[in-house]
């Protein structure tokens, strides 16, 4: 059984950080690239960050790149994704999910579309 659970998230300050966690089982982590994505309150969905586990090559979106990063440990089947210089339009319900590495594409990094495992989902709040 393929699963996913993403924890970390909480409340803090503007300025703060956060690390999320997501750790997976029921498949081979190699083979798969792995995303955090994020749900504000009447927004879309947005693609946050993205790593190929096996290459590690990662995506950002403009709005967290420089303050966000995200890292594999491939030993334990876990993603990361330490949040720092936090800001109160990073509140949202962050997600991570899973995609086989020939299904990744640019959209799928981008919105989500296209993966196929979810975890259930922490939520984020970041006030001013």
């Amino acid at each position: 059984e393929v699963q996913l659970v993403d924890s970390g998230g909480g409340s803090v300050q503007a300025g703060g950080s956060l690390t999320l966690s997501c750790v997976t089982s029921g498949f081979t982590f190699d083979n798969y690239a792995i995303g955090w994505f994020r749900q504000a309150p009447g927004k879309e969905r947005e693609g946050v960050s993205c790593i190929s586990t096996s290459g590690h090559r990662t995506y950002y979106s403009d709005s967290v790149k420089g303050r966000f990063q995200i890292l594999s440990d491939n030993a334990e089947n876990t993603v990361y994704l330490q949040m720092n210089d936090l800001k109160p339009e990073d509140t949202a319900v962050y997600y991570c999910a899973a995609v086989h590495l020939l299904l990744l594409r640019e959209e799928t990094m981008k919105t989500g579309n296209g993966m196929e495992f979810w975890g259930q989902g922490t939520l984020v709040t970041v006030s001013s």
